[in-house]
């Protein structure tokens, strides 16, 4: 209880209570124990492929767990993201030179093909492979809910239009999360992810040199880092140049992406501005989420981000006789 100490305003410390209990309240046609008599051995075949994919690279925890991110908030959970095609959402603006980890989703689906031919969605993959990227980061588990069935289109105006932007205020980016029926509390919790994340230059490089205008680097980003990714990043460099989103913990799962945020290291603008807010202010709610997520082990943003991520892995997903099992990810059958 002792990082509920930093939130002052009971009304929402309830609030805060709520959020994290809603989990007993979620309605859903998903079930933990889906594949317990067509496909048993599943969890076991995508824990080990997802394992092997992060021996060769770390990094790629991050990338399959924002593949699952940016899948859900397009057409829900439907693997519409991982649709070969140049009209997809592969080459959205949010997703073009940045997502990644299509070729380990692959190997994935071959494994699970090889154990259960035609069985399993390439949708409940890719939520299984998120949570094992979380687990073996040293982040928490979850009973990943299945049941998903494949989409059969891929919406690149959609993921244009609906994806969240670093570069977006923060109204606009929890109005992106309403759209898909998550709240201010999950727009913050699952923010709580680019603990083991990058990001690219082009993302933070309106931060680093005539920020608004003003001829100098955001007044919200620590000095020091600022001077470091000006190095890292300089004006007219290479813009698909990389660097940790938590400097202090890199590809470890923890809170120390909010401790961060509290010292203004935060490197996105959709980050920092959680913390010390934008234009319209700072809002008191993503604040307080902060403060309490921050503090002592970070006990109350790994509970929080168990909820968010079986919340988000809700969103509309198909079910029943619609969409499809792909056999390939890549194509519909």
């Amino acid at each position: 209880m002792e990082a509920f100490r930093v939130i002052r305003n009971s009304s929402f410390l309830v609030i805060l209570l709520i959020s994290l209990c809603s989990l007993s309240t979620v309605r859903s046609q998903l079930t933990a124990d889906f594949y317990a008599k067509s496909c048993p051995n599943l969890k076991r075949v995508v824990f080990r492929e997802v394992f092997k994919a992060l021996q060769n690279e770390i990094r790629m925890g991050a990338s399959l767990l924002r593949l699952h991110f940016h899948d859900c908030f397009v057409n829900g959970c439907d693997a519409s993201i991982l649709l070969d095609g140049s009209n997809g959402e592969k080459f959205a603006l949010p997703n073009l030179n940045s997502a990644r980890g299509f070729e380990v989703v692959d190997a994935i689906k071959a494994a699970v093909e090889n154990e259960c031919n035609g069985t399993v969605s390439c949708a409940d993959i890719l939520a299984l492979a998120a949570r094992d990227s979380v687990v073996l980061c040293g982040g928490p588990s979850w009973n990943v809910l299945l049941g998903r069935r494949d989409g059969l289109v891929s919406n690149q105006s959609g993921a244009n239009s609906g994806l969240p932007a670093p570069i977006d205020p923060l109204n606009t980016i929890i109005a992106k999360f309403n759209a898909v029926g998550l709240n201010v509390t999950d727009v913050v919790t699952l923010s709580g992810g680019h603990t083991i994340g990058r990001a690219r230059c082009v993302t933070f490089s309106n931060r680093l040199f005539n920020f608004s205008g003003t001829g100098a680097p955001d007044p919200s980003l620590d000095s020091n880092l600022a001077s470091q990714l000006q190095t890292l990043c300089p004006q007219n460099g290479d813009g698909n140049v990389t660097t940790a989103l938590d400097q202090n913990s890199t590809d470890v799962f923890d809170n120390h992406y909010f401790k961060n945020l509290k010292i203004n290291d935060g490197i996105l603008s959709s980050d920092q501005i959680l913390y010390s807010g934008d234009a319209a202010g700072v809002n008191p709610t993503t604040r307080s989420l902060v403060d309490a997520f921050a503090a002592a082990n970070g006990s109350i943003f790994l509970l929080s981000f168990v909820n968010s991520m079986i919340r988000m892995g809700n969103i509309s997903p198909l079910t029943g006789s619609a969409g499809e099992i792909r056999k390939n990810c890549r194509v519909v059958n």
